[in-house]
């Protein structure tokens, strides 16, 4: 039975302080009226220092994210929804279906309580839309100064259906370049966010969890070859990424990616290179040439690949190249990322 305490936590005006971290009755208060209360499922409630579960059958996929975005809350998300999208997108990308995630905090003394108590619904929301449960966390408290708020780290376990395959090393030369959807909105909405930038269209954050998506692509092609969502350093890293795993070169297309035309404007303003800004609710996939067809039409069918598009090719280079086919008829690298373009974003 859990225990009624003397007074309840002040979410108006309280704030952390170190006997939130410190292992005693605040501690305790703190993670049964908010964490527990938030994220309510069979294994929290055990209140146990782990979380024992069962699984199905089929290969398990395991993937840990920390998440220190500033600022904490931004048009279309915050931290709390990001640090569960991030790292179930994380594990649908070996093609898995996400089961379980576990949650760490690391609390900055004098960070209000309401603010705490805005991330962690935030997060129960996101769990809970995606099908997920929170079943065992820690939390810790620096002192001030120390931290910037709160930061979050996420670890998620999945399993991976029979039969599929999904690894960024199974590129080859023919095969296609796919992405879901337009390139750069969650960088950019953070970015004019904080430089308070306005446009006829507010630019939005994409985060989202894509293992729906990807259960509807593996029913259409059970033979994908690669699956990445283009976080840090965006689409141009993913390529490359994919094309060293590979040992292949990349060819793309201008003209072909999608991107907004608030985001395009935003890049300009700004002097970033929409290719390398974050994505979180975006995926790039790789197939066989005779299977683009139906996985873009299933990725189309789906609310979150409805501007799913083909994007270029891979080709045989020995120096594993990803090459742009510019929109003026030029060609140009697209080069990994030589410094921090966007800092904070994810």
């Amino acid at each position: 039975m859990r225990q009624a305490w003397a007074q309840a936590l002040d979410y108006g005006k309280g704030c952390v302080d170190m006997s939130h971290g410190a292992g005693g009755r605040a501690m305790a208060q703190l993670i049964e009226e908010l964490f527990v209360q938030a994220f309510d499922n069979e294994w929290l409630r055990q209140m146990n220092d782990q979380a024992c579960f069962a699984v199905p059958a089929g290969r398990m996929v395991m993937s840990t994210d920390s998440h220190v975005v500033s600022p904490l809350f931004f048009p279309g998300g915050d931290i709390g929804s990001l640090a569960v999208h991030g790292t179930i997108n994380d594990v649908a990308m070996a093609g898995a279906r996400p089961l379980y995630l576990a949650a760490g905090f690391i609390l900055e003394e004098g960070f209000p309580l309401a603010e705490l108590k805005r991330v962690v619904e935030s997060m129960a929301g996101a769990a809970q839309e995606a099908g997920v449960c929170v079943i065992t966390g820690d939390t810790k408290v620096v002192e001030r100064g120390k931290g910037d708020g709160v930061f979050i780290t996420t670890t998620g376990v999945g399993v991976v259906p029979p039969g599929v395959d999904i690894s960024g090393d199974r590129a080859r030369p023919g095969d296609r370049v796919i992405v879901s959807g337009t390139m750069g909105d969650h960088g950019v909405a953070i970015m004019s966010f904080r430089e308070n930038l306005s446009f006829e269209t507010a630019i939005r954050s994409d985060t989202a969890a894509l293992h729906g998506l990807v259960a509807d692509m593996v029913r259409a092609v059970p033979g994908m070859r690669c699956l990445r969502d283009p976080t840090r350093g965006g689409l141009a890293t993913t390529l490359n990424e994919f094309a060293r795993q590979s040992g292949v070169g990349i060819r793309i297309f201008e003209r072909a990616i999608p991107v907004r035309s608030q985001v395009s404007a935003a890049c300009e303003l700004l002097g970033l290179d929409p290719l390398y800004v974050a994505n979180e609710g975006k995926l790039v996939a790789v197939c066989a040439p005779q299977d683009a067809e139906p996985l873009l039409a299933a990725m189309r069918a789906h609310p979150l690949g409805r501007n799913a598009a083909e994007i270029g090719e891979v080709i045989a280079d020995a120096h594993h190249f990803v090459q742009m086919q510019t929109t003026f008829g030029g060609s140009r690298t697209v080069d990994w990322l030589s410094g921090e373009q966007l800092p904070r974003i994810c």
